[in-house]
């Protein structure tokens, strides 16, 4: 698969999101290594602990980055 290169490796390899769903749900995932990001309709997500969260990007509005302390 080819690496799409998220912005959000610009914050670090480790970051907490807020994302922000079309019907006003938000959700907060703390611990993401940027490393592990693939983007597609399902993006997906590793955290450190070794979680991985998928997220249908047709049903989100927005999301927040904030770089945490490595």
């Amino acid at each position: 698969m080819i690496d799409l290169q998220s912005s959000t490796k610009r914050q670090g390899q480790f970051v907490t999101q807020i994302i922000h769903f079309i019907n006003g749900e938000k959700r907060t995932f703390e611990n993401i290594n940027t490393k592990t990001i693939k983007q597609g309709q399902f993006t997906k997500l590793e955290t450190i602990e070794g979680l991985l969260i998928m997220i249908n990007d047709k049903n989100v509005l927005c999301i927040e980055v904030f770089k945490q302390d490595e």
